[in-house]
């Protein structure tokens, strides 16, 4: 067992956890963020040295109302503090200011809630100069093995290159893992027949709870409905317009509707890769969930044979990789960034990792048998920016092989642990 782990068998140790430590050693505050129950309460209970400050959530309604009336109460003579679930207490904010400038490297915090502090118009206060933000995802299948984050893209951007191999054990079935999902919980229901109904409570509990702390939706099931139009096209270049007329609904109020999913962790806008200038590039976003547990549940599909047979299996396989690439990068110093490439004329590459002047294309294909056609778009990406570092491309396959001078065809564990 590698000793960067917990003995605590009833916990998974999470890869995050070794920059959390390292920024609260430079910066007074640091905000967690994170869907419902991603495990950002279970990682600060567990995780040392977090484990040991001193712990209050606002789901306590002591706690609750002790923050509203004289919140620096809650930390009165301690100086390592963890608070929970701040969003539901956006004054609070304003308390940990005032102490953190009252006595300068004295006092440290995290703040974890379940809402994008950075996105909510309730903050008025930002702790600019005095946070760093994080954000918790999902359990990537490493974090559920109990394995190191895999170091592959940073060797690759580096330049050290895999060399050629087949590997000797088989490929896992990524079907089972997607139709679950990756948060905490499920691990504790093996059963295949226990997702969907687990699913369904975790979307009304966030409908009926996390939505109305956040914002007065009036239509909780149009709302579902947009969730679930929007689950379909994950994976796709977003038309905000044509989602908006599916559901029936004004486009402004599906942008409302986006931007709350954004705000709470749910799903993201892949911004296009656009440093081509002399490229006809596609500019909007691309539409990602960042489970694709959920995103399959609210397409409708609870069993792995119709996930098998799905017409968008290849979009949510990308999901799976996409969640396991923006948690790798967010692991880099300073954070990769992702995004994806498009031309007009319909050449494009799944991702490109940005880390500094450092660029890395990455295209999916859900194949055990890579073919040189398949690195078509990382061709032309990488003949359209020449300074990029190359192209990987992730299938289900277990061969490890160059697919050209400067592009390498990967096992899509490669990149999950």
């Amino acid at each position: 067992m590698n000793n960067f782990y917990s003995p605590d068998e009833t916990y998974y140790p999470r890869w995050l956890t070794t920059v959390l430590r390292e920024t609260i050693d430079t910066y007074p505050v640091v905000v967690l963020t994170g869907a419902r129950q991603v495990g950002k309460s279970t990682l600060l209970r567990n995780a040392t040295p977090f484990s040991a400050w001193q712990y209050q959530s606002m789901d306590s309604f002591d706690v609750l109302e002790q923050a509203e009336r004289d919140a620096p109460a809650l930390w009165a003579g301690v100086d390592r503090v963890v608070l929970d679930e701040v969003q539901r207490v956006p004054r609070l904010l304003l308390a940990v200011k005032q102490t953190v400038d009252q006595a300068p490297g004295r006092v440290r915090f995290v703040l974890s809630g379940s809402a994008n502090l950075l996105l909510m118009r309730q903050i008025s206060e930002s702790l600019a100069g005095r946070a760093i933000y994080l954000v918790l995802a999902p359990m990537t299948r490493g974090e559920m093995q109990r394995t190191s984050p895999p170091q592959v893209l940073r060797e690759i951007l580096a330049g050290n290159w895999p060399e050629d191999a087949v590997l000797p054990e088989p490929m896992p079935d990524p079907i089972p893992f997607m139709l679950r999902g990756l948060l905490p919980t499920l691990l504790r229901y093996p059963e295949p027949t226990t997702w969907p109904r687990w699913w369904d409570g975790y979307v009304t509990t966030y409908l009926e709870r996390d939505l109305r702390q956040l914002s007065q939706v009036d239509n909780l099931v149009d709302f579902r409905r947009g969730m679930a139009l929007l689950a379909l096209r994950t994976g796709q270049v977003l038309n905000q317009s044509d989602i908006a007329r599916d559901a029936g609904l004004s486009q402004s109020t599906m942008h409302r509707y986006i931007n709350l999913m954004e705000a709470t962790h749910l799903f993201e806008r892949l911004p296009p890769f656009t440093a081509s200038h002399t490229t006809r590039l596609v500019k909007s976003p691309k539409a990602c969930w960042n489970d694709p547990g959920l995103a399959i549940f609210l397409s409708g599909y609870f069993t792995e044979e119709e996930l098998r047979s799905a017409r968008e299996y290849g979009a949510f396989f990308e999901t799976l990789i996409y969640h396991h690439l923006r948690v790798l990068a967010s692991l880099m110093s300073p954070p990769g960034r992702l995004h994806y490439w498009r031309t007009r004329t319909g050449a494009e590459v799944d991702f490109v990792l940005v880390h500094g002047r450092k660029l890395l294309a990455i295209e999916v294909k859900s194949t055990e048998r890579p073919r040189y056609d398949d690195c078509h778009g990382l061709s032309q990406f990488l003949a359209a920016t020449p300074d990029a570092v190359g192209g990987v491309l992730l299938h289900t396959g277990s061969e490890v092989r160059r697919m050209g001078e400067k592009i390498i065809a990967l096992p899509w564990t490669a990149v999950t642990g």
